[in-house]
């Protein structure tokens, strides 16, 4: 062989050499992104999965209905009838200006705050009813948020284990707020407590977290009703600042009891454009029935 042949046998065996080189190379390029795509997936199912997994894992709350019935809540059509009726009354006032005409002129018209002018005048007791009461409905959820943070009541009178909620969400201490929002034994009805109690917390609920809250609830869940048990508005001054963020405001009065100039003093702060309520707690309406029920109107506030 010459020296000329030699030397182009050389040539053709080194580009022999490089396409498979190349061709090695391609392969495991690919095999590399077949490898990253694999583990990709792996990973989103893995993720998927824990997500899946934390949300079925999470407790849900039980509520004990033969106790809630003895102490006069609403657990089921069954309750007693002139519970049922007078808050039947007062919750279809509510769902009215919720998601009837008047919802076109309220900001956040399915948010509802339940307050009061002074503590001890019931309005717990009426957060929870009527929470129990729209949950009756054929079509409506309602998630019930205990705001009253300085005085936690709900798991007390609800009956279950304070949990994480509010006041977690609120500091950062929870990823998202599913995290916080517990299903019941109660198809349409959520719960939202209020947490480990933290020495801001009043300042907590008027915060900007609290605010993008209020927002997240009426936009993301625009058919559902909140009810926020929210701390008396005398002597607590982010209860008004909360007022701003509902569209609508339950005022609880306790008869022969809330004096006229409380309830004047509480209204006038709160915000102007909002719907406002009244119910009358405990009143009397025989030697049997030292619990009764409720008289609710919406008023404007005096100017």
């Amino acid at each position: 062989m010459s020296t000329i042949e030699k030397a182009l046998a050389k040539q053709k065996q080194v580009k022999t050499d490089s396409e498979q080189a190349t061709l090695s190379a391609n392969t495991d390029a690919s095999d590399d992104k077949t490898t990253l795509a694999t583990a990709a997936n792996v990973a989103n199912e893995v993720a998927t999965t824990a997500a899946q997994s934390s949300s079925d894992d999470k407790e849900t709350i039980i509520l004990n209905g033969e106790r809630l019935h003895e102490r006069g809540f609403i657990y089921s059509p069954e309750s007693a009838h002139h519970i049922q009726e007078e808050f039947r009354h007062i919750k279809r006032k509510l769902l009215n200006n919720a998601f009837g005409p008047a919802a076109k002129t309220l900001k956040h018209s399915n948010l509802i705050m339940v307050t009061s002018s002074n503590a001890n005048e019931g309005k717990t007791f009426i957060s929870i009813n009527l929470a129990l009461s729209i949950a009756l409905e054929q079509d409506k959820t309602v998630l019930l948020i205990d705001a009253d943070v300085l005085r936690p009541s709900l798991n007390r009178e609800l009956e279950f284990e304070s949990k994480q909620g509010l006041l977690e969400y609120l500091l950062d201490d929870v990823s998202a707020l599913s995290d916080v929002i517990y299903n019941t034994n109660i198809p349409n009805l959520k719960l939202i407590p209020a947490g480990k109690s933290h020495r801001l917390s009043n300042e907590l609920l008027a915060s900007t977290k609290m605010t993008d809250l209020a927002e997240e609830l009426a936009v993301r869940y625009p058919d559902r009703i909140v009810i926020f048990d929210c701390p008396p508005i005398i002597g607590v001054t982010e209860t008004p600042v909360l007022s701003s963020l509902v569209g609508q405001a339950v005022i609880v009065v306790e008869e022969s009891k809330t004096k006229v100039d409380n309830v004047k003093h509480a209204v006038a702060q709160l915000d102007e454009n909002i719907a406002i309520g009244f119910v009358m707690n405990k009143t009397i309406r025989s030697n049997k029935d030292a619990y009764g029920y409720y008289g609710y109107g919406y008023g404007k506030k005096d100017k």
